[in-house]
């Protein structure tokens, strides 16, 4: 971890910016009350108190949040919530404990069973609700009220994440990240022309809406009054491009997939490559224009001189007036047709030392292994190990997103198991050992 210590300038600004999670209460003696309820421990949000009962989503902006130094604590059904079933598992084995995208959005949480649906679990949220600053759900709209809580949460902020948002025609329909992905426009843009859209690997919708689900509750908590932040799932997903959306206004043509490939300056020029085989995997590189375009061809011409060739096409070229808006796609072709078996030649370590001590334009295809050995990422103290469950080794996670003063967040206790802190929760609640033996008989907790 970076270092820890501090100049009296950045105490007064720590202080600062932890005073943040109290002030928007000032006005409002239960908010007051409840940012009280939990222990300032110096953090950045440290007396902030979150329940997370929401889904992936809700969960990455619990993450987030914990991250920051708020007592999140994530509330589950009893035996656990669906999620904790989400492929893949470590080591391929199939348990509540083994979910990679649950462990890593619920790191930094403590955890609690309760039933919802019954009579004594909402009595029993109730009193968990009274120390809440912040509430986080993706329940389908409406149900949250018809369960009784919006009375409970009068002066708690909720942030709300679901796939259309609380209002509006499709608010009710239920949507997995495909069709969210599909319905924001997002997946029309992934893949190849000519060929139908492709989605991403990996999902992406509950990571976006859970970052702006953050972003909404970090900003309410300056507000001197409760708020209800709605996140849109499909809104979300549709600020990820919104250079497409200006195209037909720049061009007068729909922005279209380009696969490999990018585009000259406007959307109807000649397409450059973009990805690029190489010895061990794949490159990004383009020939380019503009004062680093024209720099990073000449330190390729210069690149090529040195390992015994350079292709007359390239040789050719008076980098300083080169213009890449000009070329035909005859003239693109030939010069890549060039540049192709130079870049085969080479592996992604040695394309990416060259690249940084050149200052040239360009940057390997990392893959999980690669970005687990990123020199910048590693100099940044961003992965932190942990050992996600009892009995399993430690394994890398993502620190918090920014370093604040110079120190990273860390990764301080691992995702919660199937009510691990039930116990020391509910007491914290006021519930008695023997009620609370009683309430986990009755299927309660």
């Amino acid at each position: 971890m970076a270092s820890t210590r501090r100049s009296g300038s950045t105490t007064r600004r720590s202080r600062a910016r932890r005073r943040s999670c109290t002030a928007g209460s000032r006005r409002s003696p239960g908010t007051a009350a409840r940012a009280r309820a939990t222990q300032d421990d110096g953090s950045l949000l440290g007396g902030c108190r979150v329940l997370d009962l929401a889904d992936l989503a809700g969960a990455v902006c619990g993450r987030i949040l914990a991250d920051l130094g708020a007592d999140v604590v994530k509330v589950e059904p009893p035996g656990g919530e669906a999620d904790r079933l989400r492929p893949p598992f470590i080591g391929d084995v199939e348990n509540s404990e083994r979910s990679i995208p649950w462990l890593a959005a619920n790191v930094n949480k403590r955890g609690v069973t309760l039933d919802l649906g019954s009579s004594e679990g909402r009595a029993l949220f109730a009193r968990l609700a009274t120390k809440a600053r912040i509430v986080v759900e993706s329940f389908p709209p409406g149900r949250f009220g018809e369960l009784g809580l919006n009375e409970l949460l009068r002066d708690a902020i909720v942030v709300s994440i679901t796939p259309y948002g609380q209002s509006g025609p499709l608010a009710r329909v239920p949507a997995s990240d495909l069709e969210v992905t599909a319905a924001s426009g997002s997946l029309w843009l992934a893949g190849e022309e000519g060929r139908p859209p492709v989605r991403t690997a990996q999902p992406q919708s509950p990571y976006w809406s859970g970052m702006y689900g953050a972003l909404g509750a970090l900003v309410a908590l300056q507000s001197p009054v409760a708020q209800r932040v709605d996140v849109s799932a499909q809104a979300a997903m549709a600020t990820v491009h919104p250079p497409a959306t200006l195209w037909w206004d720049i061009a007068r043509e729909e922005h279209r997939r380009t696969g490999p490939f990018l585009l000259g300056r406007s959307n109807v020029g000649s397409r450059f490559r973009n990805l690029w085989a190489c010895a061990d995997g794949y490159v990004s590189f383009a020939i380019q224009g503009g004062p680093i375009g024209r720099h990073t061809g000449r330190m390729l011409a210069e690149w090529m001189a040195e390992r015994g060739t350079v292709p007359a096409v390239i040789a050719a070229i008076d980098w300083e007036r080169f213009d890449n808006t000009r070329l035909t796609q005859a003239e693109v072709d030939e010069l890549e047709a060039a540049i192709a078996p130079f870049l085969l030649s080479l592996t992604k370590a040695e394309f990416f030392d060259t690249v940084v001590r050149r200052k040239m334009l360009g940057y390997p295809v990392g893959d999980a292994s690669d970005s687990l050995a990123d020199p910048q990422l590693r100099a940044r103290d961003f992965w932190q190990m942990l050992s996600p469950a009892e009995g399993l080794a430690p394994l890398p996670f993502p620190g918090g997103f920014a370093l604040f003063d110079g120190q990273r967040p860390a990764v301080r206790r691992p995702a919660p198991r199937v009510g691990q802190h039930n116990a020391e929760i509910y007491r914290e609640a006021g519930v008695a050992p023997d009620e609370l033996a009683r309430l986990r008989a009755a299927g309660v907790v």
